[in-house]
């Protein structure tokens, strides 16, 4: 192993350089959250990557951008009469969530081309670094996507278009936690391989995975407002309301979905819990300590989250802890992916 890396490589340097963009990224999982909490995202109607970057500066760009607006359904439907300044407001959160896009591609790819020429990326590591640039710019065109899935026959977004923007952007946050950890290992030590997906890793992924996707669908569905009560459902373990129709009653009805989403994360639970027990038999205590407090602190915002009838603060960090949580477990993972 220590043949195939040179000299000029720089793996600390890199794995510094990918924490502080998955710290870019986690924010945009954080402003995109409120901008879906304070219904913003169909503000902007239209996809300019790069003259998009610059807000109306004047009175004139602000009408011309609300009369664009006050042709979709959002605003015919919804917010008929909103003044300029509310307008104003919602704007603002979009426009914040596509620059930080912008700020994102351009953290990473200024860098890697720089990393590139200095020869300073180890063997083996460039096409993986190549690919979570290219993830990263699917993921705005994913975004747009799913914009326009609200701007002519609905007054919101296809929920299963912004479980995939959603996922898509966890994704590309734990595979930045995870390159950068293994250039960690490779400062430490040349002749370290990068860390392998173990059947235990995988097993845990896919149960948070479809906890994060039903998450999507209750955010996308507004399915949160489906009960205030915890742990009953109008007073009923499972809700009255609902009216099962198969596998697509777990998309597609808000009553089932939350049901799902609030029980399934006991299965999430357990298996996060033996993630961490795995980690810290290895070794890595901070990783099962960061995976119980995030899956901890998770539950006890979802729960709140329910019974403040989806107040926006909390929701908010209910999203953030998720994001966190993706974090850890991708930690964890690594870490018994290392000993494989």
């Amino acid at each position: 192993m220590p043949a195939l890396t040179p000299l000029s490589a720089r793996p600390s340097a890199l794995a510094n350089w990918l924490f502080a963009v998955a710290a870019l990224v986690f924010t945009m999982v954080v402003v995109g959250g409120i901008t879906r909490l304070t219904e913003s995202g169909l503000s902007i109607t239209e996809w300019k990557p790069i003259t998009g970057a610059i807000p109306p500066l004047n009175e004139a760009a602000w009408m011309a951008e609300f009369v664009k607006y006050q042709k979709i359904p959002e605003y015919i439907e919804i917010n008929k009469g909103m003044s300029l300044n509310e307008f104003k407001n919602i704007y603002f959160w979009e426009w914040l969530h596509r620059l930080l896009g912008r700020l994102i591609g351009i953290a990473f790819a200024l860098p890697l081309v720089w990393f590139a020429v200095r020869q300073a990326i180890p063997k083996g590591y460039g096409p993986r670094l190549v690919a979570l640039l290219a993830l990263g710019g699917l993921q705005g065109a994913i975004g747009w996507w799913m914009v326009t899935s609200g701007l002519v026959n609905r007054t919101d977004v296809s929920h299963i278009r912004l479980a995939v923007h959603l996922l898509t952007a966890l994704f590309i946050l734990g595979g930045l936690i995870w390159t950068a950890l293994d250039l960690k290992a490779l400062a430490k030590d040349p002749a370290a391989k990068p860390a392998r997906l173990t059947p235990l890793a995988v097993g845990v992924a896919a149960i948070l995975f479809v906890q994060l996707l039903l998450g999507a669908f209750v955010a996308g569905l507004d399915a949160g407002h489906a009960s205030n009560t915890w742990p009953l459902m109008g007073g009923q373990f499972f809700p009255a309301a609902a009216v099962w129709e198969g596998l697509s009653s777990l998309a597609n009805d808000p009553q089932i979905t939350h049901f799902v989403h609030r029980w399934w994360a006991w299965v999430t639970v357990a298996a996060l819990v033996v993630l961490a027990r795995a980690a810290r038999r290895i070794g890595n205590r901070p990783a099962s300590i960061a995976i119980h407090i995030a899956f901890g602190t998770q539950i006890l915002l979802g729960i709140a989250t329910v019974l403040s009838g989806v107040d926006i603060h909390l929701a908010v960090l209910h999203q953030a802890v998720g994001a966190t949580l993706v974090a850890a477990t991708a930690w964890g993972m690594h870490a018994i992916g290392k000993q494989a």
